[in-house]
């Protein structure tokens, strides 16, 4: 089924695959936007007026989608936040800042998105915490084999993401939390790039921490979800404090918070971002998660298959699963493949992708990302081939 008809977007005649970065939006969330805007803008959970009522209803619908997307046992479990960004330094600054002591040691990867790296380079600054790297495979994937030779006694947290956002390597995480738990280290996944294209069932997996962006997943810029086992979430120290998240404060000694989840939701949020990002859930819950995934995935091996069939150019995960490549063209700088390609209205990512730890493994610092989602479609691809099937681009990228 061609699914563009539902986005706007896709009217300006672009072949947009940069969808790790953000995906488009269907016409369903923009409409819900600018309802809340238009007929009933008011601020939530904070009045007593027809208006202020319906703003908090239709917002807190939105964690109970929330909570049934991803099987959360309670909807109190559901924190929104700005992004994935501010999710995973809201529990690694919030919880593992207060539970982790000197020594202690958290596992990561190389392949890992800068949000899932800085705030524990910085959490070891701080406390002395000492941040592990997975060894990765030749095709840059994470087994659960290379996780238990770096496991130690010392060993606290592993922090990963379920999907990498240029690799696009799906990491075992069943298995990876299980283990894991068999030996009392809680683990972090970054949903980003997962929640949207594939289940993700948080009761099943016993996931501890989940952080994932509404915006990569037809949702509006501004909207993120952190969810926590509610005992775990239960002990996150809130990192802002305001309207909102009190019931009274009468001196420094004398305060008390609210309970989850709107202690750890100080001030106004972006109350109509978190409306538009109900109505994304409704249409991916339409689409089908399965189908979805399917869909990219088929798409995938179709656009992998004919890049190979181009001379000079350069697959770095043709072997992995997930909805990205990554690739370059032999001889042109990542950036000016993007540029030229940009020319014919065709959208894809340059750069290090905010993973610049993966050039110690791949032994090159920029790639071109083309990044799947399930409105691209094989016309897509074949534009795609055909342009880069050029020697221009090497005479305008070269100036040969």
């Amino acid at each position: 089924m061609n699914y563009k008809n539902d986005f706007p977007m896709l009217e300006k005649d672009i072949v947009y695959f940069d969808n790790g970065a953000t995906t488009l939006k269907p016409k369903c969330v923009i409409d819900a936007i600018c309802d809340y805007y238009t007929n009933y803008t008011s601020n939530a959970h904070r009045g007593d007026y027809k208006l202020s009522v319906k703003a908090s209803n239709e917002y807190e619908n939105v964690r109970e989608k929330v909570k049934d997307l991803i099987n959360a046992k309670n909807k109190d479990e559901i924190v929104f936040t700005s992004g994935s960004t501010e999710s995973l330094n809201l529990v690694i600054n919030g919880y593992f800042k207060n539970h982790l002591n000197k020594g202690d040691e958290v596992l990561i990867t190389k392949s890992e998105h800068a949000s899932n790296i800085l705030p524990w380079y910085e959490l070891e600054n701080e406390i002395g915490i000492k941040v592990k790297y997975i060894p990765l495979t030749e095709n840059h994937t994470v087994t659960i084999e290379n996780l238990k030779m770096v496991v130690t006694d010392k060993t606290k947290v592993i922090s990963i993401a379920h999907v990498t956002n240029v690799i696009g390597d799906v990491r075992p995480i069943k298995e990876i939390i299980s283990y894991a738990h068999e030996k009392g280290i809680l683990v972090v996944i970054d949903g980003a790039q997962s929640v949207g294209h594939t289940k993700v069932d948080v009761t099943s997996l016993d996931i501890d921490f989940l952080a994932f962006s509404a915006h990569k997943m037809l949702g509006p810029t501004g909207v993120g979800v952190l969810y926590g086992k509610y005992e775990l979430l239960d002990e996150v120290k809130p990192l802002k404090y305001g309207g909102g998240m009190n019931i009274a404060f009468t001196s420094p000694k004398e305060i008390e918070y609210k309970d989850l989840p709107f202690r750890l939701e100080a001030g106004t949020q972006n109350i109509a971002g978190v409306i538009g990002f109900g109505k994304a859930i409704d249409y991916i819950n339409k689409v089908g998660i399965d189908n979805i995934e399917e869909t990219c995935d088929e798409l995938k091996e179709y656009i992998v298959k004919k890049l190979k069939t181009l001379k000079n150019v350069k697959v770095y995960n043709e072997n992995v699963e997930g909805s990205t490549i990554a690739f370059n063209i032999n001889g042109i700088f990542a950036q000016d493949t993007a540029i030229y390609l940009d020319k014919y209205n065709i959208c894809v990512r340059s750069g290090s992708h905010c993973a610049k730890k993966l050039e110690d493994e791949l032994g090159i610092k920029n790639t071109c990302r083309i990044s799947i989602y399930f409105y691209n479609t094989k016309e897509d691809a074949d534009k795609l081939i055909e342009i880069l099937d050029n020697d221009k681009i090497l005479e305008e990228s070269l100036g040969v």
